[in-house]
């Protein structure tokens, strides 16, 4: 067995590590995350379909693996890149190790990597195709495949439902991390999951009381069929929730543009000013794209940018009963102190004075997920 694999850059700069999960070659667009933990959410976090991972947090897998923190069923991403990998975790809830998970879930990386270097060339250069290969050598075609939605959404239309549910959303997948559906779920909400693909008239038809737009991968621009049916449904006056790729689809079915970042922003530690406040929350984000502010059409006003590079963060749409946010409110792992946007979308849908009671009424419900400690009680993570 080959002791070396190599990360070879489009820009002619080659890393020499260590093999770690599957064999075979891996191909994508080279991107870094900066969570310092985390990274069973990474790993699992449909929104990286395509994509090769570098973690900047030096060492990765202190806590191995635990099913309970995945986002999706497995891992979407094409690669993994970090410095030091833990072959012996210490964690209650560890069920395995990183190495093995990855194996398991048929996606190479490399471990032995001077992460910082690559990191500050993807943040001079920005991101860029790379493969991970046994050969130091690599040929990258003209043009690199593009990732979308219809490769990580849902098939059929599922449902979760938390006990007595005071209403529904409907939840269009566009890569949908689990954490949405458990804060919403945990608010007494029943969630109906959607494709990608599905049309307005079938989710008007259904009666929602609300309608959260996923996070997701690629490039929000080509998805041409999806932004003319939500720009359908947002004039059914329906209320509407856009988290990230959700987001800048929103913003492109009412008009709006966007814009390819230079290395994106993806991490546990990205500034958000609220533009009414000027208070400043800590996000959790995953994203390569933005929309535009410099030519918003009118009925649209900015409420969130970046405190780093003043990009767009949030919008409202004063002509309809939406709101919608570039970063991760439903964080995990990553800060929650943008939980209370879910609260936000509870009143816009008449229903947060219902959700309060419900929450009182069944304390301690946790969306799907479930941590019984040893005397039998209900702890959340």
């Amino acid at each position: 067995m080959n002791d070396k694999r190599y990360l070879a850059l489009e820009n002619g700069r080659v890393f020499e590590g260590t093999p770690i999960g599957a064999r075979g070659e891996a191909r994508g667009e080279l991107v870094f995350t900066t969570g310092m933990v985390g990274y069973l959410e990474t790993l699992t976090d449909p929104s990286y379909f395509g994509q090769i991972v570098v973690q900047t947090f030096p060492l990765i897998g202190n806590y191995g693996v635990i099913p309970l923190d995945f986002e999706s069923e497995r891992p979407k991403l094409a690669g993994y890149v970090i410095r030091e990998a833990c072959g012996d975790p210490s964690n209650f809830r560890c069920e395995g190790t990183l190495d093995g998970f990855l194996r398991g879930s048929g996606v190479p990386g490399l471990t032995g990597v001077d992460t910082r270097a690559l990191t500050r060339i993807l943040r001079s250069a920005g991101v860029m195709r790379a493969v991970i290969s046994d050969e130091p050598r690599a040929e990258f075609p003209a043009e690199p495949p593009i990732a979308g939605v219809m490769d990580v959404t849902c098939r059929a239309i599922t449902r979760e439902s938390p006990p007595d549910s005071i209403g529904t959303v409907a939840l269009i997948d566009y890569g949908a991390k689990g954490g949405i559906s458990r804060a919403l779920t945990r608010r007494g909400l029943e969630v109906a999951v959607y494709p990608a693909d599905t049309k307005a008239s079938v989710i008007i038809a259904s009666k929602p009381d609300g309608v959260m737009l996923s996070n997701g991968p690629g490039d929000p621009a080509v998805n041409t069929g999806i932004i003319a049916e939500l720009n359908a449904l947002a004039h059914s006056h329906i209320p509407i929730f856009g988290i990230c790729l959700g987001h800048q689809l929103l913003a492109l079915a009412m008009g709006g543009h966007t814009e390819k970042l230079k290395f994106g922003h993806r991490g546990a530690n990205q500034p958000a000013l609220h533009i009414p406040t000027g208070r400043v929350f800590i996000t959790s984000q995953n994203h390569g794209y933005a929309v535009r502010l410099d030519d918003l059409p009118d009925g649209i006003e900015a409420t969130y940018v970046n405190a780093n590079d003043g990009s767009c963060e949030g919008l409202r749409y004063k002509d309809f009963p939406a709101f919608s946010v570039q970063f991760h409110p439903e964080a995990c792992g990553g800060p929650l102190d943008t939980g209370f946007l879910f609260d936000e979308f509870m009143a816009l849908m008449g229903k947060r004075e219902q959700s309060r009671e419900w929450m009182a009424e069944h304390e301690g419900y946790l969306g799907d997920k479930y941590l019984r400690n040893a005397g039998g009680g209900i702890t959340c993570r």
